[in-house]
């Protein structure tokens, strides 16, 4: 069985985040105690994924390099690929095509926090179905800022980018899951109005050919998209809060490096000889 591989598009121009963005990559602002890209980070290896391909910018591919390096410290395959200018989430799709080659895959976005109990379960049960595309829903207030999923007959009909008059609250979250060929699929797409290839687009095709399927969030799950300074501001509060509250750290990938038991308690030591925030203490406790 092919392995999936996991993409994480960490590009955009982050302008919603002028002038945070001026300097630095959206996905590397802190949410709470963490750079931001830890938390999809964390989602692709919490599902096993190993070898992941990052896209970013010209500009911040460097510094994901310098944050992330080879991804060996947490035991997995980190590669990198450079976005020349944002042109749809679709276009990582094809970015991606020599890295995944004839492989499944998962694309999320750099900005998205997911949190739930049952949250994994249900990202597993979608990660299990290598044939077929799979996205995830949730239910939001304004969902003419997002992809929606549009029902009929208590089945999913129709999938559309930002609309105008949306017919349903049910937006696609940002991770998605793909069959082999993914990127002939995506290459397929033409540009929309905003000359970008929408993944709204792509996932449609899927529905057509009844090759989707669709796994509802509900709000026992959390799902934060980390584009404003209001949302950003919330994750960071969201992690505080639930960090505090369970005593266990969201995202902390030495954590589940070491559960999936692909990097040693000699190897943590390591990382704790050099931390000396609350971080390393969290760590030294999870090895004793």
């Amino acid at each position: 069985m092919s392995k999936r591989k996991g993409i994480i598009l960490a590009g955009g121009l982050g302008s919603r985040l002028h002038p945070l963005t001026d300097v630095s990559s959206k996905q590397l602002l802190p949410v709470y105690d963490k750079p931001m890209i830890y938390y999809p980070l964390s989602i692709l290896m919490q599902l096993g994924m190993k070898d992941i391909l990052i896209i970013s910018s010209p500009e911040d591919l460097p510094r994901f390099k310098s944050l992330l390096g080879s991804g060996t410290k947490w035991g997995i395959n980190l590669s990198f690929k450079m976005q020349k200018k944002p042109n749809g989430i679709a276009e990582a799709l094809i970015l991606g095509k020599n890295f995944l080659k004839e492989n499944p895959s998962c694309l999320i976005l750099g900005d998205n926090l997911f949190f739930g109990e049952k949250l994994i379960s249900k990202l597993k049960i979608a990660n299990r179905d290598i044939l077929n595309a799979s996205v995830l829903t949730y239910p939001v207030n304004d969902p003419g800022r997002y992809g929606i999923l549009e029902k009929k007959n208590n089945k999913p009909y129709k999938i559309i980018e930002k609309p105008s008059k949306p017919k349903s609250n049910k937006a696609i979250t940002g991770i998605y899951f793909y069959p082999k060929n993914v990127s002939l699929e995506a290459k397929k797409l033409k540009p929309s109005k905003r000359r970008e290839l929408e993944i709204s687009d792509l996932n449609q095709t899927y529905l057509l050919k009844e090759k989707l399927s669709v796994t509802e969030l509900d709000k026992k799950s959390t799902w934060l998209d980390c584009g404003t300074f209001e949302s950003l501001l919330n994750a960071s509060n969201f992690v505080s809060k639930i960090q505090n509250k369970q005593n266990k750290k969201v995202a902390c990938l030495e954590e589940i490096a070491y559960k999936n038991n692909w990097i040693s308690k000699k190897h943590i030591k390591a990382i704790i000889k050099v931390s000396t925030s609350s971080y390393g203490n969290y760590l030294n406790k999870i090895i004793n």
